[in-house]
């Protein structure tokens, strides 16, 4: 998830309101994210960077919005960059990751068919954020991505779902609260720690065979919470926290996939292990 428990209840109301209006507006595109560099289809992936990179937005984001600092960092970098829409909800224009996330990770799976032909390579590399680093690996687990990815990058994922800093386990104690919250939007209820979801995804293991992993997180989080828990289990993973990169960084969960040049440094250090470099603080100024 995207914002901070306040400001995700606000986005709740509307979101509940937009889905009973009619529909005024047509929900963003994956071609409404720039394409200078950006989108564009026509990039051939360097011997340097040899796969694409496919960037997943988190809940109440979109293709654009959540990377409008990461992808031109990696697009300077001469990687062939590429976002999209996912999870938009009827008369909900704009914010997306609100639709049930295996539906969502089955818009990954054709997107990612889409970029792998234009680009004429047989695998590409996700970074996502949030619900974003999360839901990918339904992809990889259910939908045959295991073969189409090389790896993953997730920037404070819930992979094993949040509680909200004990917001959802209030849950309960509402007579359908719960029901409401699944049939507004299906993508909260779908990340809520214990959820039949997350269930079904972690049964058997939190990682799939050929996929390299890497998950980003940091002490300050307060929507996926607590922190540990993003945190994968398996070969092949590497957990870091930001504060251990650099301890004075204090970005939290929205900072960390928008803005943070240190996270985005180790990022680009999981894109390309051969030519990594150590991220420290130093790292938010290069």
């Amino acid at each position: 998830m995207r914002l901070p428990w306040r400001r995700l209840l606000a986005a709740l109301s509307l979101a509940a309101a937009m889905v009973v209006a009619p529909a005024a507006t047509a929900s963003a595109s994956a071609n409404s994210a720039p394409s200078s560099g950006w989108n564009n289809f026509s990039c051939r992936p360097s011997a340097q960077h040899p796969r694409p990179v496919v960037l997943v937005h988190g809940t109440f984001g979109n293709g654009t919005d959540n990377w409008l600092a990461f992808a031109p960092y990696l697009v300077q970098r001469g990687y062939c960059v590429y976002s999209f829409d996912y999870g938009m909800l009827p008369g909900v224009p704009l914010i997306g990751g609100l639709g049930p996330i295996a539906d969502s990770a089955q818009q990954l799976s054709d997107f990612t068919d889409r970029v792998l032909a234009a680009s004429g390579t047989s695998k590409v590399d996700i970074v996502g954020h949030s619900q974003g680093g999360m839901m990918p690996r339904y992809y990889l687990r259910f939908l045959g991505g295991a073969t189409k990815v090389n790896a993953l990058v997730a920037l404070a994922p819930d992979n094993h779902g949040t509680t909200l800093d004990g917001l959802t386990k209030l849950l309960p104690y509402f007579p359908g609260a719960a029901d409401a919250l699944h049939g507004i939007t299906p993508g909260l209820a779908d990340q809520v720690a214990g959820s039949p979801f997350q269930q079904h995804l972690n049964a058997g293991g939190d990682t799939v065979p050929g996929v390299h992993y890497t998950v980003i997180s940091t002490i300050y989080d307060e929507v996926v919470t607590p922190y540990t828990t993003q945190a994968l289990s398996g070969p092949d993973v590497h957990n870091v926290v930001l504060q251990d990169l650099c301890p004075v960084d204090v970005s939290e969960h929205v900072a960390i996939g928008l803005t943070d040049r240190i996270a985005f440094h180790e990022a680009a250090n999981a894109l390309d292990p051969a030519h990594a470099t150590p991220t420290t603080c130093l790292s938010a100024f290069s």
